[in-house]
């Protein structure tokens, strides 16, 4: 992180005696992969511009265990799961907000059983209401307005969590085109990463999935494809790539998007 940028850590905070308002949940792709880091880093700068008091748990936050679980490791995801709820218990921790769908699928639905229990938002969910409560203002007038998006609906805010209004509402507040893709919503076509795919080679057939999606995307003529999740960002970014179309599509997380178009 830049040093403009305020990102405390629970336990600075707790060392302050004082309980901030959300958990930034950072996730794997967005401490880690370096084209993610920068959606954290538009995050961050967005939560910085509206005055949110949030924190990191910084060293202390591990894999929420998705892809082990998604793979067939049971075992190890009930392990990375109770070690991150002890953590977050530990901290008192209410609620939660994450930049990846995974993150977000498995905190909310999959870690109540194992006695983690939290408020969990999509950060697309929580800009929203950033926007709502009047502290954060957009200005629809940017260099975004008028440029032809598509949003690619990722699978875990989707169909598995049923957020479609929160980034489509984002996007239409900075004035751009937004234009849906054929298949979008409940019937969006999954880019390839769910589902720990992500992390091996795909199997054999006439074409990679990301590059069905992506030509899904190129139907609508954007000049952005916009994500809400660092795995889809990846698959898009690659499929944009095998269609040779990098110098004139970009793939773009709205957090991003609303950073950029805001100036932050």
């Amino acid at each position: 992180m830049s040093e403009q940028l305020k990102v405390p850590t629970m336990a600075q905070c707790m060392a302050e005696g004082r309980q901030p308002e959300i958990l930034f949940w950072v996730g794997a792709a967005g401490s880690y992969d370096d084209r993610a880091k920068k959606i954290t880093k538009a995050f961050v700068k967005i939560l910085n511009k509206a005055n949110v008091d949030f924190a990191v748990l910084g060293t202390e936050e591990s894999s929420t265990g998705d892809v082990a679980k998604r793979a067939g490791n049971e075992f190890l995801f009930q392990m990375q799961a109770v070690t991150n709820i002890e953590v977050l218990n530990a901290y008192e921790i209410k609620r939660i907000v994450t930049a990846c769908p995974h993150s977000y699928n498995t905190l909310k639905n999959e870690y109540p059983e194992l006695g983690g229990n939290y408020q969990v938002q999509h950060h697309t969910e929580f800009i929203n209401e950033l926007i709502k409560s009047g502290r954060l203002t957009i200005e629809g007038s940017n260099q975004l307005s008028g440029k032809r998006i598509t949003f690619h609906d990722p699978c875990y805010l989707g169909r598995a969590n049923d957020v479609y209004e929160a980034p489509r509402n984002l996007l239409r507040s900075l004035g751009v085109d937004l234009v849906e893709m054929k298949r979008s919503r409940n019937s969006a076509l999954c880019c390839g990463a769910g589902g720990a795919q992500m992390f091996k080679e795909p199997e054999k057939g006439d074409k990679d999935i990301n590059v069905l999606r992506t030509e899904d995307a190129m139907e609508t003529n954007p000049n952005i494809i916009a994500t809400g999740c660092p795995y889809c960002n990846t698959m898009m970014t690659d499929g944009v790539k095998a269609k040779e179309k990098e110098d004139s599509v970009q793939v773009m997380d709205i957090a991003e998007l609303i950073a950029n178009s805001q100036n932050l």
